[in-house]
Order: C-alpha cells, then structure tokens, then sequence
C-alpha cells in the first residue's frame, strides 16, 4: 500500500469512528422517543428532550458536581483497592498452594452472595458514608482476583524456564514476562469490575441512603414520582462510569505499550 492510500484510510477510517457510535446512540434515543411517545406518560416514561432539560438544570449547580464527586470518591477508591488487593492475593495465591485452598472458598463466597446481604451486613457494621466504597470492593475483587490468578497460570513456560536458566532476577522478570502476561486479563477484569462497581456502589447507597449521595437523588426521585431526574441521574451514572473506565483502559493500555516497546528496545 502506498502512502497516499494509506493516509487516504486515515482519513476515512477516523471520522467512521467517530460517525458510527454517534448514529447508534441516535438510533436508539429514536427508540426512546418512538416509546415515550406511544407510552404518552410522561410519569411513567420520560422523553430525551425533558432529560436533557433537566441535566441542564442540574450540569451548573454545586450540589451537582458535589453529589457526583462524594459517589466518585468512594466508588472509584473501592474499584482501585479491589484491583490492589486482587493482584496482590491473586500473586500470592500463585505461589503457595495453601493460600489457594484457603482464600478460594472464600472469593467463591463474595461472588455467589446477592449484593443485597452484603449491603445489610454492612450498614449493621458500619456507617452508610462508607457503604459505596465497602461495596464496590467486595464486589469487585473476585472478578479481579480470579482474573490476575488465571493470568499467571497462563504465562510462557519455556520463557520462564529460560528465565530461570539464565538467572534473570525478579525485578527485570516481572517487567518483561510476568506483567506482559497478565495484563491482558487483568484489563478484562478491570473492565467488568468499573461497570460492577459502579451497579453495586449505587444499589448499596440508594439502600443505605448515604447523604450528598448520588443513591440519595435516585431515592429522592422515586419518593417525589420525578421520572425526569430519575433518568437524569442515571444519564450520569452511565457517563461517569465509562469515562472511569476508558481513564482506566487507557492507562493500562499505555503501561502495556510502554512495555512492549521495553521488550523490544
């Protein structure tokens, strides 16, 4: 392929990038409005130009930005202290068959019970400020730990085996074997775990009715019967938790590549 084509695909590729995800997010906002239309209870279903009102009304208030940033806090602190403790536990875990056998039960335990007990478990123990954050990690930390776990059992023998000949030490190891390994599963966990932390955070503060939350507007809505703020709100949800999750991949994704380019170098 020659320069000029190739810069011709650029040039044609990057704004099918950015055209195609924009048609889809129409089409269905279509679908929403075709529905608010035949529903024709406003109550009931809200249109996506009340929404978008509403988020106007709210986008410039402090309380706003002070209600997203006491959910973000404790959400995004739990995911962030999963991920640790995950890869921690799932490293250690790798090493010593006793860990395994010990700390295996136990993640199948967190993973199996409905989110609802652990919330009730959690407001008898603690306060509700911290609801969000307790939450957020007990539900992710299995997905990341078993993720990471699976990781190093899946990497190169025959690299390690010729690691371990010629005594490379841990330290410029890890760096060029293991993590290049693992990263890739542990970016497939990282991305169900925002999603998950996110889902569960919510339910737990829309439960525990932590004040200034995010939970407490959901909860405030559904007491007033206001649909508007109620879609409004999870409008938000939705977009913080994705820009939390590309914020995530793309670190990861630059870690992965920086060490691709040290493998190479």
């Amino acid at each position: 392929m020659t320069s000029t084509s190739a810069a011709s695909s650029r040039t044609t590729t990057v704004p099918w990038r950015i055209v195609r995800p924009a048609l889809v997010v129409a089409f269905w906002v279509g679908v929403w409005q075709v529905a608010t239309v035949i529903v024709h209870q406003e109550i009931l279903l809200v249109s996506p130009a009340g929404v978008l009102v509403r988020l106007v009304e709210l986008i410039p208030t402090a309380g706003f930005w002070a209600t997203v940033a006491h959910s973000f806090a404790r959400i995004s602190a739990g995911f962030l202290l999963a991920a640790l403790v995950g890869v921690l536990g799932a490293a250690v875990a790798a090493t010593a068959r006793v860990v395994d056998a010990l700390v295996t039960p136990l993640i199948t335990a967190i993973r199996s019970t409905p989110v609802v007990s652990f919330i009730i478990l959690v407001l008898m123990w603690a306060n509700s400020g911290q609801l969000a954050f307790v939450i957020s990690f007990l539900m992710v930390l299995p997905i990341i730990y078993t993720n990471v776990l699976e990781g190093i059992r899946h990497r190169d023998r025959s690299l390690l085996e010729v690691a371990k000949v010629f005594g490379v030490p841990l330290l410029r190891r890890l760096p060029a074997v293991d993590v290049p390994a693992v990263l890739p599963f542990f970016v497939a966990g990282c991305k169900i775990g925002v999603g998950l932390a996110w889902k569960s955070g919510i339910a737990a503060e829309v439960i525990g009715l932590p004040q200034g939350s995010i939970g407490e507007q959901l909860y405030q809505a559904k007491l007033f019967l206001s649909t508007a703020d109620l879609f409004a709100w999870t409008v938000v949800i939705v977009a913080v938790s994705y820009g939390f999750e590309r914020l995530v991949v793309a670190a990861l994704t630059h870690l992965q590549v920086r060490l691709s380019r040290g493998r190479m170098t």
